[in-house]
């Protein structure tokens, strides 16, 4: 086979260009930090990386929900911690009110803060965050005791559960019932403390009257208690599933990293020494390719 002029520079031509491709794609990589910049590069990492970029989108997003989960618990806490400071101020003023010598006075005095007291414990039940009614199941729209009509009630019992993890859902309401239902007939606290309001009165109340409103008082603020101690143990689960979520978080982002992520060391090494190659192959190539005949006649 006849090996021509034009052949020894074609073939220089077209390694000098690859030469010049494979130093664009390092130069890329260096450039971007990443292995792939498209899909052709390697349609094998840009797979793996779809998988993993999507299990890392996934706990993000459970992140999220923990977030929300912890919005609802925290302002649930908090509510049930005043309620049951208002619930234990209620029951020492009907423990002064038992007392045989307060006048007729005095006990207006005591029923007018335990009036005060049962305005407040409604504005609790009706907390509002992010405009919505946590105590009211997932009926967030709608308060649960009408400020119109405070003996209008509208409990919703659903329970609001939210997605923390595959597959894992956690209650992030407390059940109004078992705080707001009160232990009498009527099925509401405030019942409970308007009973307490008509014993205070000297011409229609008895003494008896005033030490069953403490048993009752005593119930309600059982109840209370209760539901604070279940979302306690919620809160703690939802403790646990968040240091989950977070090892989970930093092995999927390591993960797509080494699938992903250059080797700044080896792609610079490999860069230097794809320079050299390069000069050695323009070296080379001068050598090469001889003079033409009219080089000679001169």
């Amino acid at each position: 086979m006849r090996v021509t002029q034009s052949m020894l520079s074609n073939n220089m031509l077209k390694n000098l260009s690859k030469s010049y491709a494979d130093m664009n794609k390092t130069m890329d990589q260096l450039s971007t930090g990443k292995k792939i910049n498209r899909p052709s590069d390697d349609p094998v990492i840009a797979m793996k990386g779809i998988n993993y970029r999507s299990q890392v989108t996934q706990v993000e997003q459970f992140q999220r929900n923990t977030n929300e989960v912890h919005n609802w618990m925290d302002n649930s806490d908090a509510a049930l911690d005043k309620a049951t400071q208002t619930m234990q101020r209620l029951r020492e003023l009907a423990v002064q009110a038992s007392n045989d010598t307060y006048d007729k006075g005095e006990r207006e005095n005591i029923k007018e803060e335990v009036e005060q007291l049962k305005e407040n414990l409604i504005d609790i039940a009706n907390t509002k965050v992010n405009d919505k009614y946590i105590f009211n199941g997932t009926n967030t729209n709608t308060p649960p005791i009408s400020t119109d009509n405070p003996e209008e009630f509208t409990f919703n019992t659903d329970p609001v559960n939210i997605e923390v993890a595959s597959g894992t859902k956690l209650q992030a309401n407390v059940d109004p019932s078992t705080v707001f239902g009160g232990v009498g007939e009527e099925g509401n606290i405030l019942a409970d403390i308007d009973k307490f309001i008509d014993a205070l009165d000297r011409e229609t109340g008895s003494q008896e009257d005033i030490e069953a409103s403490i048993q009752t008082l005593d119930d309600n603020i059982n109840n209370i208690i209760n539901a604070r101690a279940d979302l306690g143990a919620r809160m703690n689960r939802l403790e646990l599933v968040e240091n989950r979520l977070s090892e989970q978080a930093i092995i999927a982002e390591q993960t797509m990293a080494n699938n992903e992520d250059i080797d700044y060391e080896e792609a610079i090494t490999e860069l230097i020494t794809q320079e050299s190659i390069h000069r050695a192959a323009l070296s080379a190539g001068s050598r090469i390719i001889q003079p033409t005949l009219i080089d000679f006649l001169r």
